[in-house]
């Protein structure tokens, strides 16, 4: 088991897309996301995303729990955008964006 203090790195790709970008809250999440069926149980959300699909020019940033699982996606225009339009519910805890390196 991780210690709530270390970094998790993503795996290399995301629901099929590729990770550009990343990052990780740390001990506690960069905010919470509602479930839609139940608006009193919520998701915590410790890891943001930056991904493209290879067949494709948008930009998707991915909000993804503690074990790096998807729970939501945004398209953006640049990666640029995806890393500036944060939503407020994930601003508890300032996202630090660190490169994915390749992994070949």
């Amino acid at each position: 088991m991780q210690n709530d203090n270390e970094i998790c790195e993503p795996p290399d790709e995301l629901d099929g897309a590729k990770v550009i970008k990343w990052a990780w809250s740390g001990d506690k999440p960069f905010g919470f996301m509602r479930y839609q069926d139940d608006l009193n149980e919520s998701i915590e959300i410790y890891g943001l995303a930056i991904c493209q699909y290879d067949d494709s020019q948008t930009i998707y940033r991915f909000s993804c729990d503690k074990d790096w699982e998807v729970q939501n996606d945004s398209p953006h225009d640049s990666i640029d955008d995806a890393e500036r339009q944060i939503p407020d519910q994930y601003k508890l805890v300032t996202a630090k964006w660190r490169i994915k390196e390749d992994s070949e």
